[in-house]
């Protein structure tokens, strides 16, 4: 009896010891209900098409870039890919400061007033489930979701541009596209939290998508026509006082996510891009139109980065204090 009592409780804390968090257990339901779901379907096929269209159009024209010796980036194969375009259709990162939005706001809109809404809020917090857990697993599952997806975009490039063009990608290239991913997926990271944080706001799931598609609006067409407005212009057109103008609009249009966005990308893939800002004709003095190093490029575009991720905990700091306190019986 002895031996059949220690057999059971070794069993019994074995059992416990390899059981899966819970965390990690609804991470994994979250990632499963997104694949499942039209949804998440359509959005794969609008970002496979959109990717697929502009690598197609890079292609066409990418011998003509190559060989422009007037162009300092004309080296970087891979780079080019992701910002060449012939006018037709411009170059995937545009697309992604368009549909990083709509994918982040799609997978977050209805996280929590959904589950409420069908009654399945309550069930899952009669388990033993931690409120933070469940708020962070629908965070983690979308992001891990979408930054999969983007690794996967960029990995296709890079075999479908060595099998075509026969070069072989450079460290540095491999870096600079590692780090557009991330960016990307940091990028979408704020549109996702901005959504669950209406979907917690809110209690009906077309509210909050509504609101947050205004909000994606705003800053994209209306909040650079308010700042043209409220902006004094320059009245006299001094070098000195143009600057300062186009420093105080810049300053003003990087409090949007899609001007950092578009900051940090320009930089990273584009390496001679040596200031985001206007400079004085004495500063442009002497300067040789040469690619920077990885490592200058990533002091350029570190606070634009900063931001988003000041953004995103931001938006997600929110979401944590309003679910913890709200009451969600019934």
């Amino acid at each position: 009896m002895k031996a059949i009592r220690d057999l059971v409780d070794s069993h019994s804390s074995t059992t416990t010891e390899t059981r899966p968090h819970p965390f990690w257990v609804m991470v994994r339901k979250e990632i499963a209900g997104h694949i499942r779901s039209w949804r998440f379907l359509v959005l794969l096929l609008l970002i496979l098409l959109t990717f697929w269209g502009s690598i197609s159009v890079a292609m066409s024209t990418i011998r003509e870039v190559v060989n422009n010796a007037k162009d300092p980036d004309r080296l970087f194969l891979y780079l080019k890919l992701l910002t060449t375009t012939e006018g037709t259709l411009p170059p995937f990162h545009v697309f992604l400061n368009f549909l990083g939005p709509i994918v982040g706001i799609s997978l977050g809109f209805d996280a929590i007033n959904s589950e409420q809404q069908n009654g399945t809020l309550t069930r899952i917090m009669a388990q033993p489930v931690y409120r933070d857990n469940l708020l962070l697993s629908k965070f983690v599952s979308a992001l891990a979701l979408v930054g999969s997806l983007l690794l996967t975009l960029s990995l296709l490039m890079v075999g479908g541009g060595i099998l075509i063009t026969g070069v072989l990608i450079e460290a540095e290239e491999v870096f600079r596209i590692v780090g557009f991913t991330i960016l990307c997926t940091v990028y979408v990271g704020f549109w996702l939290g901005l959504s669950i944080l209406l979907s917690i706001l809110f209690k009906q799931a077309s509210t909050s998508a509504l609101t947050a598609i205004g909000i994606w609006l705003f800053f994209t067409v209306f909040y650079q026509i308010i700042i043209d407005l409220i902006v004094p212009a320059a009245n006299e057109f001094s070098e000195t006082d143009v600057i300062r103008y186009n420093r105080q609009v810049l300053n003003l249009l990087r409090l949007s996510p899609s001007q950092l966005f578009t900051d940090a990308t320009t930089t990273l893939l584009m390496p001679s891009v040596r200031s985001l800002g206007p400079i004085t004709m004495e500063q442009m003095a002497g300067a040789i139109p040469s690619p920077l190093p990885l490592r200058d490029s990533l002091m350029i575009v570190w606070p634009q980065l900063s931001g988003l991720i000041a953004a995103t905990t931001m938006c997600f700091a929110a979401s944590y204090y309003l679910f913890m306190r709200r009451e969600i019986r019934g």
